[in-house]
């Protein structure tokens, strides 16, 4: 009876160690926690936790090792080639643990977050936006003429940039680029763009590198900077990028270079 006590005294305590490996090939064994890491991978994915997906991810976790197993068997692991992609692959790991790790430990502030928005709104305080629409073609004496025949109303600006522009996307709108900031366009453009009046058609045709433009400033307005709500995602972003930045840059000036 005392030895029965004993033998399942040792049973229960060894139960739960076996538990925790939910597979054993040729000796090595895949345990729990590496099935239930596996499986946070695939949920920050997208996909959803459940017993079939656990079933997945066991069998493939076997293919692989049954695999791996294999490949290091065969001595492939110490090919020059394998070798130098498995050191690569652990560099890349270790290099987005160490950011994350950065990053986790160093979170950002509402605080921070609002004094980039509020630096980026007075950036953009006072400047423009112009609903700009132009034709382009290649040769200056086409533009001169083409411009003469719209001021003569001989053809309306749109039938020309659809008939005569050589800018595709622009053209098929009737010459149309929408709104923007004039900085987005090259200079020629962009200086001719913020010398116009609003409603204004270019005295002389403009050129620049892509040819010759017939330009008309239909409208003209305040840049409106979006609220913080609207734009928080994209500026934690560029702080985020800003501060792994400087976390890197500070590594390599400790660093010992030779």
């Amino acid at each position: 009876m005392k030895r029965f006590a004993i033998a399942a005294l040792s049973c229960a305590l060894a139960f739960p160690l076996a538990a925790q490996n939910v597979a054993t090939v040729n000796g090595e064994a895949i345990t729990q926690k590496q099935v239930d890491e596996f499986i946070t991978l695939l949920v920050e994915q997208g996909a959803k936790d459940s017993p079939e997906l656990r079933e997945q991810v066991k069998k493939e976790m076997t293919v692989r090792l049954v695999a791996t197993q294999e490949a290091k068997k065969m001595g492939l692991d110490k090919k020059p080639e394998v070798a130098q992609e498995l050191e690569l692959a652990q560099q890349g790991i270790l290099v987005r643990a160490l950011l994350n790790d950065y990053v986790t430990k160093h979170p950002l502030s509402d605080k921070d977050i609002k004094a980039e928005y509020d630096r980026l709104k007075k950036e953009e305080a006072g400047q423009k936006e112009y609903k700009v629409k132009h034709i382009l073609v290649k040769e200056e004496a086409e533009a001169k003429q083409l411009l003469a025949d719209i001021k003569a109303k001989k053809i309306s600006f749109a039938d020309a940039a659809k008939e005569k522009s050589i800018d595709p996307g622009s053209g098929a709108q009737g010459g149309d680029l929408g709104w923007a900031p004039n900085t987005v366009y090259v200079e020629e453009f962009s200086d001719a763009v913020a010398k116009q009046k609003k409603g204004e058609l270019s005295a002389a045709p403009v050129q620049s590198q892509f040819g010759w433009h017939i330009l008309q400033v239909d409208d003209v307005r305040d840049i409106t900077f979006p609220a913080l709500d609207e734009v928080k995602p994209q500026i934690e972003e560029l702080l985020r990028q800003k501060q792994l930045t400087d976390f890197q840059n500070s590594l390599m000036e400790k660093a010992k270079i030779q």
